[in-house]
Parts: C-alpha cells; sequence; structure tokens
C-alpha cells in the first residue's frame, strides 16, 4: 500500500494511528527496562522471596479486562447506530477505570499493612520495584481515562458515527493497550518471584 495516496483525510488519520503506535511501542520498551530490571534484581541477597501480590490487584485484573470488554461494546453499538447504548458502555467503561484505580491504591495499602512502604526504614528493593511498576501503570490508566472522558464528550455532542471513528478508535486503542499492558504486569509480579 501506497501511504502517499488517499485523500488529506486519510493520510491524517493514517499519522495519527502511526503516532499512536510509536507511542505505544516506546511504553512497551519502557515496561520492559522495567521488567528486565526486576528480573536482575532478584538475584540480590535483600530480595523479598515469599511475597504475594495484594487481592486487590486481582479484582483489579478482572476489572479492566471488563472494561475493555465495555469499551469493545460500546465500539460495536456505535457501529450499530445505538447511540444510548454506546453512552452506556462508554460511561461503564469510565467507571471501571475509576474502580481499577481505587483497587490499586487499595493493593498498595495492602502492602502497607504487611508492612512494607515504598521508601524508609521498611522499604525494599522487592517493593520498590512493585509500587514504581503499578503507579506507573496507574498514571497511564489516568491518561487513557481523559482520553475517554474526550470521547465520551465529543459522543454527547455527536461527533462520532459509523463513517467517523477516529478520536474513538484511537482511545480504545490505548484503552486495550493499557488492559493488556496491565494482565502482563500482574502475571509477570505473580509468577516471577
Amino acid at each position: 500500500m501506497d501511504l502517499t495516496q488517499g485523500t488529506l483525510k486519510e493520510k491524517n488519520n493514517r499519522a495519527k494511528k502511526m503516532m499512536l503506535w510509536f507511542g505505544i511501542v516506546s511504553l512497551i520498551m519502557s515496561f520492559g527496562g522495567w521488567t528486565s530490571a526486576f528480573l536482575v534484581s532478584r538475584s540480590r541477597p535483600d530480595w523479598v522471596k515469599d511475597f504475594e501480590l495484594p487481592n486487590a490487584f486481582i479484582i483489579s485484573t478482572v476489572v479492566i479486562i471488563i472494561s475493555s470488554v465495555t469499551f469493545i461494546l460500546a465500539k460495536r453499538a456505535l457501529k450499530n447506530g445505538n447511540r444510548s447504548a454506546t453512552s452506556a458502555f462508554l460511561l461503564a467503561t469510565l467507571v471501571l477505570g475509576v474502580v481499577f484505580i481505587i483497587n490499586q491504591f487499595y493493593g498498595f495499602q495492602q502492602i502497607i499493612d504487611l508492612g512494607y512502604n515504598f521508601t524508609g526504614p521498611t522499604s525494599n528493593v522487592t517493593m520498590s520495584y512493585i509500587y514504581l511498576i503499578a503507579f506507573v501503570h496507574i498514571l497511564h490508566v489516568v491518561a487513557g481515562l481523559i482520553c475517554l472522558l474526550v470521547v465520551i464528550y465529543n459522543h454527547f455532542k455527536q461527533k462520532y458515527n459509523a463513517q467517523n471513528l477516529l478520536g474513538f478508535e484511537l482511545a480504545a486503542t490505548f484503552w486495550h493497550f493499557i488492559d493488556i499492558l496491565w494482565v502482563y504486569l500482574f502475571l509477570f509480579l505473580y509468577f516471577v518471584k
């Protein structure tokens, strides 16, 4: 396919999608670096080997997977011209994203209750990695929620329809990436001790 072909709008849409994918690849590299550092650091003598992830992280994982499903259902409803179902699924996705973040902070509290802090005399490198990886992911979920709020606003302004989905699709791609990223991080932290 010749990327120079097509209308100006088609070229702009391709460029915006490509920029999103460049951003996603850079995020993959960042989290890949942190998880690699986690692996390398496991040989330290002060590494905590018997730590179990908090139950709140398991709940978070289920919640964010459901949020991706609701976003998919919102897109399907929009393509079918069902604006009320689209609104309901978008709002459900937003609520689930907030619930994810709340559960993450509840998980942090569970870690603190076990006596592990991010800094100070009760901190250690294992927990610092877990806090860092989870917190940076939370920041990306916040970015996803901001994108979702823009999509919801534009949806209520009737900007999207079956033929005009670019902003909707970009936000959905980023949201699904955040979902897949958390599932990877959770499985990594759960199985790599």
